[in-house]
């Protein structure tokens, strides 16, 4: 069967300004002041949060490897706790899940999320039973953009390696996809805008309503 295989932060949803308080928060706490800003770093907090730490920590002049992997499970904690405060889908995106489904589509998660993590803003954000698969970062072994991360994915959906197609916000989307030989749709309305374009996916997804008829486009 066909299927379409979504990242989840900054693909499905806004969850750039959560992630940057999680951060902040480490830092407020070691007296070090609110480094990042939730608007201008939200590229950086799609990253991840070792990603949001080391720039937390280079701008405090403190960074030392070490003390990132010590605040990082700080930094999930207080995330897990207060995950979905500002955190809201794109516009769209139940429309667009719905139909795709409807469309006979299935429907999975790749996400270089925690899987734990993954699984609780899903479920909050009331979309958790649309996917017939979620894998997380720590799911596997390895992790996008390793191939067999998103091939195991397509395999637990049920569908078929060689009519999927990715859906993303990131060149480590855009990798996995191009490792795994399977087309790549990235999103423009991320941090980087049209900028995406630059690594060159299959197509770029403007707004969610166009994805159904976008997706029939490339896996017809």
């Amino acid at each position: 069967m066909k299927s379409v295989v979504f990242d989840l932060d900054g693909t499905l949803a806004d969850t750039s300004k959560d992630l940057i308080a999680a951060a902040n928060a480490c830092f407020v706490a070691l007296d070090l002041g609110e480094p990042l800003d939730p608007i201008t770093d939200a590229l950086v907090a799609f990253g991840g949060g070792r990603a949001m730490l080391k720039l937390g920590y280079e701008r405090t002049g403190y960074y030392d490897e070490s003390k990132v992997m010590e605040q990082y499970p700080i930094l999930l904690k207080h995330y897990e706790k207060y995950i979905d405060v500002h955190t809201t889908l794109y516009d769209g995106v139940i429309e667009a899940l719905d139909e795709l489904t409807r469309r006979g589509y299935l429907l999975g998660v790749c996400t270089n999320k925690p899987e734990g993590l993954s699984q609780e803003l899903l479920t909050r954000l009331g979309i958790r039973k649309r996917f017939s698969a979620m894998l997380g970062a720590d799911t596997l072994s390895v992790r996008k953009p390793d191939p067999i991360h998103l091939w195991t994915t397509i395999d637990q959906m049920g569908g078929e390696r060689d009519k999927a197609v990715l859906i993303g916000d990131t060149i480590t989307d855009r990798n996995t996809a191009r490792n795994a030989n399977v087309p790549c749709i990235l999103v423009s309305f991320g941090p980087e805008g049209d900028g995406v374009n630059r690594m060159e996916p299959s197509a770029l997804l403007n707004h969610y309503f166009d994805l159904p008829d976008l997706v029939d486009s490339i896996l017809s």
